[in-house]
């Protein structure tokens, strides 16, 4: 899903919003969640997720070109933790797929084979 698909997702599910309205407030809630986790704090939305910031330590890496060593800074990077909620809903939706598709490959595979035509010239 796309930004754009979660505007018009709310303008349709909310007949009193417009367009307009609807990619306003999603463009607020994201630049406030960014601007939350610029500033270090962490988000955290029950049945969701929360967002927090995890810090990559410095460290010696190689130029794959020449083979020199490099320094690679320290580097302050966004990091989402799914809640409970959202796993044990995503999970749910794959097991109910996998049993969907286990349940069509038995189908298929009990229906009995169309006999091959074989040439009258064949064998010959």
């Amino acid at each position: 899903m796309t930004r754009s698909d979660l505007v018009a997702l709310l303008a349709e599910r909310f007949g009193q919003l417009t367009h307009r309205d609807a990619e306003f407030a999603v463009k607020t809630m994201l630049d406030a969640m960014s601007d939350a986790l610029s500033r270090g704090h962490r988000i955290e939305i029950r049945g969701f997720g929360s967002f927090s910031i995890n810090r990559r330590p410095p460290r010696m890496g190689r130029n794959p070109r020449s083979g020199e060593q490099v320094l690679i800074p320290e580097k302050l990077v966004p990091h989402f933790k799914p809640g409970k909620a959202l796993r044990e809903a995503v999970d749910a939706r794959a097991e109910a797929q996998a049993a969907a598709a286990a349940q069509q490959a038995a189908a298929e595979s009990a229906q009995p084979a169309a006999p091959i035509p074989v040439a009258a010239d064949e064998g010959r």
